[in-house]
């Protein structure tokens, strides 16, 4: 039987025990002594969150699937435990075995977004590992990160081992297989990592030197040994319907944020939308196999007695056989009582359809993300969406029964005007019309209510806006204002709500994304100061940066507001990702003129994407 880490004295002290004493149903349990590998999969957020995650998951099963190897998770305990950790010197442990961090050979770390960085020193620090890789030794566990953010490494640079860069279905067996070897010989660490850095994907930045102009801009980067590559290729899974996927989702004690179960029916998006990292990172669209899927989703309703599914893609819509796999869903939710939820959904008579058949009890609110509020900014980002698209989904939506839309936007966007940010108030109220003229009195259920979000627009890596200034937070608020006074003005304005985002946390964001290693210090020393949870508003401390960045002489500006040079060497040049920068160039430059670039399917852009040989690019030839 397993001893836990925490006494009962302390679990009935903290906030929800059950986020740390694991034994969840379907999480694996293994022979310490008949495994080779050990390996920790870390979300550096609060369980419910964490548990959320599809990629700990996926990863989580496919190593489990290695007889030599047990991967187990952890993630960031609350600061309720997080004190009682440091006062009585616990180290922290992984849910499954209850064992310290610090005895397993990997810890395998998300990186999902920026404001979590301060969250990963928590997890080392109180898993005792030295915090810096450079104070690491042999016997120390290897740290990899992996995620969205990894596609800027060097802000965080100091404290991973190696970042993994791209899909984790591809290398990682190579990565496990040469660690066997490290570990049962006298290699040192170093050369370790240096033959690490060799299996395509992996990325060890100890191994890399970078050079500064005295403007603060990079002047070079590269290896410092000739054996270590210049350039990391991102890692792709050419056919989606050919990896592992976890049929067994683990079931948690608890709520958590995603309480269902997660059917990913495909990668990438072919929509480029020049705002949207995850849009060119996950190039090309690889979608699965809809028998395939219809078998996963049986086998994970079964396995888990879940009772709801939902859909995970960028896109939903353009997966080409959604209208099957969706009428198979919906006749196993009548007979099984299973409900269904369907996100990423571009609002048009299709899509209504199926939202009307799966929500016939209650019509939940609609989602449009026009991103804009008028059709020339929409054209800027490439958003593909028209003002007519936006009102026809809506009266649609009117008629079906629906009497709630939420509406999404960015202020702060590339050659944004003020005229641009009145239009997300006119966009609302035609809304509210539409309703009021075509719905007549004795069919309106409770008042029409449309919600519109505006948020802080921050240039991401490997789009089209990476060479973008953000604006500045008091330019936010200003614009946020006039927006919500614009709110005030409209004849249907207690129909009307509007909201919009901190600008404080945002320009943090803005900062770490784009960042380079000078900003390892500066992280290091907020985290010092004891913050972390930054991502929360209740934890989130300005002071504690403010004081950093003074200390170290980083001026936000710099890598915030200033727009940069197509010529500039970026932190993150030296990743592939497939896209070219020559693409993404021509793509800032067409909406600076107000053009839009029409979607994979309608016709190829030569982005550089079928380089991997599969999905999308290749649709047209099979």
């Amino acid at each position: 039987m397993r001893k836990l880490a925490l006494s009962d004295e302390i679990l009935m002290s903290i906030e929800k025990p059950a986020r740390y004493i694991g034994g969840e149903y379907n999480s694996v349990m293994k022979d310490k002594d008949e495994i080779d590998i050990r390996f920790c999969m870390c979300f550096p957020d609060v369980y419910e969150i964490g548990m959320s995650h599809l990629g700990i998951q996926i990863l989580y099963d496919m190593f489990n699937k290695r007889e030599d190897t047990w991967c187990e998770r952890v993630y960031s305990p609350w600061p309720d435990l997080d004190l009682v950790m440091r006062e009585n010197n616990i180290p922290l442990f992984a849910l499954e075995s209850q064992d310290n961090i610090k005895d397993f050979d990997f810890l395998g770390i998300t990186l999902q977004y920026e404001m979590c960085y301060t969250n990963i020193l928590q997890i080392l620090d109180l898993s005792q590992i030295p915090i810096k890789s450079e104070n690491r030794k042999k016997g120390d566990p290897i740290i990899i990160g992996g995620g969205p953010c990894a596609y800027n490494p060097e802000p965080i640079a100091d404290f991973f081992d190696i970042f993994y860069i791209g899909e984790g279905e591809t290398v990682y067996d190579q990565l496990l297989d040469l660690y066997k070897e490290y570990k049962n010989s006298d290699m040192k660490r170093r050369d370790f990592l240096i033959k690490a850095s060799n299996i395509p994907g992996l990325y060890v930045p100890c191994l890399y030197d970078v050079c500064y102009n005295n403007d603060g801009t990079i002047a070079d980067f590269g290896p410092k040994y000739s054996n270590v590559p210049d350039r990391i290729v991102k890692q792709v899974v050419r056919n989606m319907s050919q990896v592992t996927y976890p049929e067994k989702p683990i079931v948690p004690f608890m709520k958590v944020t995603q309480d269902r179960v997660v059917l990913e029916i495909m990668r990438g998006c072919i929509r480029g939308c020049r705002f949207c990292q995850a849009g060119m990172i996950y190039r090309p669209t690889r979608p699965k196999d809809v028998n395939l899927l219809k078998q996963y989703a049986q086998n994970m309703l079964d396995n888990s007695g879940q009772e709801e599914i939902t859909f995970s893609s960028l896109s939903s819509s353009d997966y080409g056989d959604l209208a099957e796999l969706t009428d198979c869903l919906i006749e196993k939710m009548n007979s099984e009582h299973v409900n269904i939820s369907l996100p990423s959904l571009r609002i048009d008579a299709f899509s209504l359809d199926v939202m009307s058949k799966i929500q016939d009890v209650k019509k939940n609110s609609l989602t449009f993300a026009p991103e804009a509020g008028t059709q020339r900014l929409r054209n800027v980002i490439n958003k593909g969406l028209t003002k007519e698209d936006i009102l026809n989904g809506s009266l649609q939506a009117f008629k079906g029964g629906w009497n709630k839309v939420k509406l999404y936007f960015m202020m702060g966007l590339p050659t944004e005007t003020y005229e641009d940010i009145e239009g997300i108030a006119d966009l609302s109220e035609e809304i509210t019309e539409l309703y009021f003229d075509n719905i007549p009195k004795e069919q309106r259920e409770g008042r029409v209510m449309v919600t519109a979000s505006a948020s802080y627009f921050v240039p991401k890596p490997f789009t089209p806006f990476q060479w973008a200034p953000m604006i500045e937070p008091e330019e936010f608020v200003k614009r946020a204002y006039h927006v919500k006074d614009k709110f005030r003005e409209e004849k249907n304005h207690k129909s009307l709500k509007f909201q919009y985002h901190e600008a404080d946390i945002t320009i943090l964001e803005g900062l770490l994304a784009r960042g380079d290693r000078k900003l390892c210090d500066v992280i290091y020393d907020v985290y010092s100061s004891g913050q972390i949870f930054d991502a929360w508003t209740e934890y989130f401390n300005k002071e504690n940066w403010d004081n950093a960045l003074n200390k170290h002489n980083i001026d936000v500006g710099f890598y915030t507001y200033r727009e940069r040079s197509t010529d500039e060497i970026l932190p993150w040049d030296f990743i592939d990702i497939g896209v070219s920068k020559s693409f993404l160039v021509r793509e800032w430059e067409l909406a600076k003129q107000e053009q839009t670039t029409p979607n994979c399917r309608q016709k190829c852009s030569a982005c550089g994407a079928a380089k991997f040989k599969g999905g999308v690019c290749f649709e047209a030839k099979n």
